[in-house]
């Protein structure tokens, strides 16, 4: 569980996204990230026991996003993130294998789990595991564990099909997808219950089967 003073640290940040505001409140933001590593710490071992290719000996400040926005090519020049960002990367936060990544926001916390905009050739390998082995797809996605708990993100999509396939393929939606994310929505008080760490432990062994499926699908295996 997180504390409520690390939820308002970061509601703050975003009432108050300067350099001078954020010096006077170091403090308060050392105390924050300590707390999000000590849920860190905790999650760790529960995502090592599920996926044996993530480190259980990963340290938390691994794990850890910086809040330190690049401004350099950005029109918003907010020099703050106004969210902790976990990534449990089993390769580094490499780009050809599938990221578990923890959103903490107030009112928009979430566990992602998947590709997010995959480079070309990750993406094109998806869509040809999907095309080739459907049946496997859509029973991972069809059960009733993986949508008790998550949705597949249809926030980046294709209009029209992409190269090499027909517009009338049965899967043809899930083949316009750019991006692979299954989505799990939690609520502010999740995270400030101490029952965070099983809900997410759940999670993960729900989510396993869809990640093993990308990770075959990039050449990635356990």
């Amino acid at each position: 569980m997180i504390k409520q003073e690390t939820l308002d640290f970061i509601k703050d940040v975003a009432d108050n996204n300067d350099r001078d505001w954020f010096a006077e409140n170091k403090s308060r933001y050392e105390a924050a990230r300590a707390d999000v590593f000590l849920l860190i710490d905790k999650l760790i071992p529960e995502l090592a026991a599920v996926d044996s290719a993530f480190p259980v000996d990963t340290p938390a400040k691994k794990c850890l996003m910086r809040i330190y926005r690049d401004i350099r090519f950005s029109k918003n020049k907010a020099p703050y993130k106004s969210n902790f960002g976990i990534s449990f990367d089993v390769k580094g936060r490499g780009v050809t294998t599938p990221d578990y990544y923890l959103h903490i926001q107030p009112g928009k916390c979430f566990l992602g789990v998947g590709f997010w905009m995959p480079e070309p050739s990750v993406l094109k390998k998806i869509r040809e595991e999907i095309d080739y082995n459907t049946s496997e797809f859509m029973e991972i996605i069809s059960s009733n564990d993986f949508n008790r708990i998550f949705k597949l993100s249809d926030e980046d999509k294709l209009k029209n099909a992409p190269k090499g396939y027909e517009a009338d393929h049965p899967q043809i939606e899930y083949l316009k997808l750019k991006s692979f994310i299954a989505v799990y929505e939690l609520q502010d008080k999740d995270l400030l219950s101490p029952g965070i760490v099983d809900k997410l432990k759940t999670a993960f062994k729900v989510i396993h089967p869809f990640v093993l499926f990308l990770r075959n699908a990039v050449g990635h295996s356990d």
